[in-house]
Formats: C-alpha cells, structure tokens, sequence
C-alpha cells in the first residue's frame, strides 16, 4: 500500500501556541491557502481512499484533497486524531510546567490506535494508495512505528509541517520504504 501522511493546514491554535489536543481548530487564512496547495500538489495522484482524523481542522484539509477526488470514499475516524492533551487542552504552551505530571494520552496508547487504522486500512487496500490526514503527535508515532523505530525514538522525528507530505511504501514483512518525508515544496 502507498501511504500518503498529511498534517492538517495552519490553524489559529497553531499560531497562538496553544495545545488543540481534541479541540476542532479553526484553519487560519494561511493554513487555508496551504491546504489548496495541498490539494493541487495532490490533484494528479490516483487515490484510491482518505482517512482523516475527525477533527475539524484536519477534516477540512481532507475535504479539500478531495474536491480533486470527488469518486474517492473519505472516511473521518478519531484513530487519527491528535493527542489528547487532557486537563492541558486549550492552554498555552508557555503556561505548562513541563517538569509536572500531565494527564496527557501516552504515546503507547496513540501507537495502538495508529496501528489499527494503518492495519485497517492495508487489509482494505493493499496495493493501492491511501491518503491519512492527521496531526503533528500521531503523525510522528505513526512515522515511528512505519519505520520499526522504538517509540522512545520519537522524539528524534523532526515536527511535521502543517500540509507537510510523507509517503511510504507500506509492506506486509514490515519492510516499508521511506519515498518521501514532511515535504513542504508546494508551500513555496
């Protein structure tokens, strides 16, 4: 399976430094104006499914890779939402004390559910290319457990850009093939 891993456009959120955990994002004009070029970049791709996160940010993007894919199924699933940052949702990142205990979702709890909506979608369709649309936190542990990395390693993955692209060539030996990773060159 060819899997194309998008982070949703630029939100309002984003640019105030504030935690979104589960809350929707509202898509600044930039972030809009990233997801059409998203979209175009994306236009000539024969998709043949895309899995967004239910989130109203990331939700938005995926709707516009499709305006380009009108025949393809576009499945919104929470598998693919971001982090939940629990009691921290909706805070500035400058206001947490790091050095404290948080009630934020574990990276082992969010590797399962990305391995579910990555196995889920292979049995589906396997050779063939579907697209994920998702969040910076998932991203990189879905990125991890792709590249048979320890998730201790996460840390070392580079933060994805909003509408950054990777694309991997997902194999059932788990020899999966990097094509791609968090290009941003329609950006520019």
């Amino acid at each position: 399976m060819r899997l194309i891993l998008v982070r949703h456009g630029e939100t309002e959120e984003n640019k105030k430094g504030i935690l979104q955990g589960h809350l929707p994002g509202k898509l600044t004009e930039q972030g809009i104006e990233q997801t059409k070029k998203l979209a175009l970049r994306l236009r000539d791709e024969k998709i043949d499914a895309i899995y967004s996160s239910d989130l109203t940010r990331a939700s938005d993007t995926a709707k516009e890779i499709a305006k380009y894919h009108s025949n393809v199924p576009l499945f919104f699933v929470e598998e693919l939402r971001e982090k939940n940052q629990g009691s921290l949702t909706g805070k500035f990142f400058k206001e947490v004390d790091w050095s404290k205990p948080r009630d934020t979702e574990k990276k082992e709890v969010m590797a399962v559910r990305a391995k579910k909506i990555l196995d889920d979608a292979y049995k589906k369709y396997k050779g063939k290319t579907v697209v994920f649309v998702s969040h910076g936190a998932l991203i990189r542990v879905l990125t991890t457990i792709i590249m048979n990395k320890h998730l201790d390693k996460i840390n070392e993955l580079e933060e994805p850009l909003n509408t950054g692209l990777s694309i991997f060539e997902i194999k059932e030996d788990n020899n999966h093939k990097i094509v791609l990773i968090n290009c941003g060159k329609h950006l520019n």
